[in-house]
């Protein structure tokens, strides 16, 4: 069994639990992502899984944010 990577990124844009759960969700549709951890107070985004900086930057600006 491969063990994977934790990323974290800051995200641009968020204010609400709405945002954190848009956010997650549209993260977690990634396949290859084990877990996603959206921190509102300090506006990060943690995930586990080797998933390229570009795909996530999609997801965040699918659901609305940008990554910093």
């Amino acid at each position: 069994m491969r063990d994977m990577s934790t990323y974290a990124y800051a995200v641009k844009g968020m204010t609400c639990d709405h945002c954190v759960a848009a956010v997650t969700s549209e993260v977690s549709r990634i396949e290859g992502i084990s877990e996603v951890v959206v921190d509102l107070s300090r506006g990060t985004l943690a995930f586990t899984g080797e998933i390229p900086r570009e795909t996530i930057a999609d997801a965040v600006e699918e659901a609305g944010y940008e990554l910093a």
